[in-house]
């Protein structure tokens, strides 16, 4: 059965009907999409938007970036943000532009994200990020030496207070636009990887991975 919002701040007022609380749907669509997007506001009253990269692990979602970003800095001193992701499934053209949109899965998580600062949870969370983006490459890779490391800030935050809204199938047209001589319906779109291209100085005789020639994001 469905469940509610599990705060009022989540809960899904636009279209309510494409509101969705289940964790296994939120779950799924933070592992499929590559970035996300972290909002606050700055203690001066100036918002801040950055896209990073981010990784689920449980409960719990990862983000790092440079240790001098000053969204991630102002993040460690406890204020609450706001994490965003999306999806865009497909262009749905309708007879008339009011009525076009796109199908998209998106998520927001509202909390407070603290900075891993225990080595063995940074090596876990470094490792997820990798994964994240691309399956089989963390146990390849060289991993982070402790200069790089000190560049680097992970911040993990807890997905308790989180959300989807999801919209699938036609353009919602008017009764009176149906007989309208133009075409509608969607447009489907995907993440679709091209040929792999090698490093200009890659040393000859290395070939990509089965991971990168078969690249695929998680199905839904």
């Amino acid at each position: 059965m469905p469940t509610g919002p599990p705060s009022d701040r989540v809960r899904v007022r636009r279209h309510p009907e494409r509101g969705v609380y289940e964790r296994q749907v939120i779950d799924a669509i933070v592992d499929e999409a590559l970035f996300c997007h972290v909002a606050w506001v700055a203690p001066d009253g100036t918002p801040r938007v950055i896209p990073t990269i981010h990784a689920r692990v449980g409960d719990r979602l990862y983000i790092h970036g440079s240790e001098a970003s000053r969204t991630l800095s102002g993040l460690r001193t406890g204020i609450e943000c706001c994490v965003e992701i999306t999806i865009v499934d497909g262009i749905v053209l309708a007879r008339s532009t009011p009525k076009h949109s796109l199908n998209y899965r998106s998520v927001v998580v509202y909390g407070v994200a603290r900075e891993v600062t225990d080595p063995d949870e940074r090596d876990m969370a470094q490792r997820a990020l990798v994964e994240h983006v691309v399956p089989g490459r963390a146990a390849e890779a060289r991993p982070p030496n402790r200069e790089e490391l000190r560049e680097t800030a992970i911040l993990a935050l807890p997905l308790d207070e989180s959300s989807a809204k999801v919209r699938t199938g036609d353009p919602l047209d008017p009764k009176e636009d149906l007989d309208l001589p133009v075409w509608a319906g969607v447009l489907p779109l995907g993440l679709v990887p091209g040929e792999p291209v090698p490093a200009a100085n890659l040393r000859p005789g290395v070939e990509p991975p089965d991971y990168v020639t078969r690249y695929l994001r998680p199905e839904r």
